[in-house]
């Protein structure tokens, strides 16, 4: 007799569900089709000459190693690599401050098993990017959102919404997945100095930060804390970095700047979170895979990071110009989008009697894709809005989906109320 396996699954499965972009990957990898969906780098741009030798390197150095069993917080010299590279950002932290993690949804997934409890509040942008809601509806937590708009969460309505009580807040300054937008400066000044006087503290999520196209560079939120806190006394107690006694921790990764497939990304927070933190993934898998992070180390030293990071921002600048240009060209009038300054996203929004996810069908049935808006929001409670990748497709790929998507929406436009919501 078979097992009735659905009977025993634990209780904080029922709030799962498979994530749409990855479905929508699955669907959209026939030729034919162009699609915006993922959030893929451009793999054309991955240094694989540069994986190549380094792989050799390491094998034929280290290979004993890099093959065997190490330490949870990860690769000395790559920690201190990290540690290096985010001081040129304002960042100051110890190798004791950081921890890899296998991508930056292993981060989240840790911080969600290390904060959150059966029913507990968490705040964050609306849209907000969908693999955070999903890691943390694992751990039964509940949603409270706020706006953003063209400068960021809409910092003049986070009062209220901290009234409820929030766990912690999850924010995404830097050309924000989905929405493509940038928290202003003046915008964080008042959400550190809200977040310090509500006593709730802040996961800053930087995948993007690095990936800047124009515009001048905006300090994290982790260093505006540190300042507004260093202003302060402290105790002899404290630690060197006091700022980590603040309300912010910091995640980044490399998946955006050397490859995705490494799945490689980290943790910066006080030396006793990092501690939780290790000891959370030692329950998950002991530690990230010490041949891959040997790997990157040997690619990204000596300088090769920075100068591929200038490379890459140049192709995204020119593609997310193509995307703009074609938008403004083929789309029709009552439908509006935003105007990244980097990263790889930018958000559309329809008129709001139309429903994003219908509009999907007949947009594949065009032979193009998108991600639906819906998946987004926290609570599912809009479907008039879609994201679109323009780091992936090459320019001419990106003029010719623009058009069928511009098509597409006429179509819509012109069906209506068929495909309104």
């Amino acid at each position: 007799m078979s097992t009735p396996w659905h009977h025993r699954y634990a209780q904080r499965t029922h709030g799962m569900g498979s994530s749409m972009i990855r479905e929508l990957l699955k669907l959209t990898q026939r030729p034919d089709i162009i699609s915006f969906a993922g959030g893929l780098p451009a793999p054309e741009m991955f240094p694989v000459e540069a994986f190549e030798a380094a792989s050799s390197r390491v094998l034929r150095q280290h290979g004993s190693e890099a093959l065997q069993y190490s330490t949870t917080e990860g690769y000395l010299p790559l920690r201190e690599l990290i540690v290096e590279k985010m001081g040129r950002y304002g960042i100051e932290a110890s190798v004791d401050n950081v921890l890899i993690t296998s991508g930056s949804q292993q981060a989240l997934d840790l911080i969600g098993k290390l904060l959150i409890n059966p029913g507990d509040l968490i705040l964050t942008e609306r849209p907000s990017y969908l693999g955070a809601l999903q890691a943390w509806r694992a751990y039964q937590a509940e949603y409270t959102s706020v706006p953003i708009d063209d400068d960021g969460l809409r910092v003049d309505l986070l009062e209220e919404a901290l009234c409820g009580g929030p766990k912690f807040m999850y924010v995404l300054p830097n050309f924000q997945n989905p929405g493509g937008v940038t928290l202003s400066y003046e915008r964080r000044l008042k959400l550190i100095d809200i977040a310090d006087r509500y006593g709730v503290p802040i996961i800053e999520d930087d995948p993007y930060g690095e990936l800047r196209f124009e515009g001048e560079h905006i300090p994290p939120l982790v260093v505006l804390d540190a300042d507004k806190l260093n202003g302060r006394q402290y105790t002899q107690n404290d630690e060197p970095h006091s700022y980590f006694k603040g309300n912010v921790i910091y995640m980044s990764t490399f998946s955006k700047t050397l490859a995705p497939g490494l799945r490689l990304g980290w943790i910066v927070a006080p030396k006793s979170v990092i501690q939780h933190c290790v000891m959370t993934k030692q329950g998950m898998d002991l530690h990230t895979s010490s041949f891959v992070q040997m790997v990157a180390y040997e690619v990204a030293k000596d300088g090769f990071l920075t100068a591929h990071v200038r490379k890459i921002r140049e192709v995204y600048r020119e593609r997310r110009d193509v995307m703009l240009a074609a938008m403004s060209e083929h789309f029709p009038s009552g439908v509006s989008w935003t105007r990244p300054q980097g990263g790889l996203f930018l958000w559309v929004t329809l008129p709001e009697e139309l429903d994003s996810t219908a509009v999907l069908e007949t947009a594949i049935a065009n032979k193009v894709a998108f991600v639906p808006g819906e998946t987004f929001y926290p609570n599912s409670d809009s479907h008039n809005s879609f994201r679109l990748n323009f780091s992936n497709a090459r320019p001419e790929e990106i003029e010719e989906g623009i058009a069928r998507l511009g098509q597409v929406l006429q179509t819509v436009l012109d069906a209506e109320p068929a495909l309104a919501f």
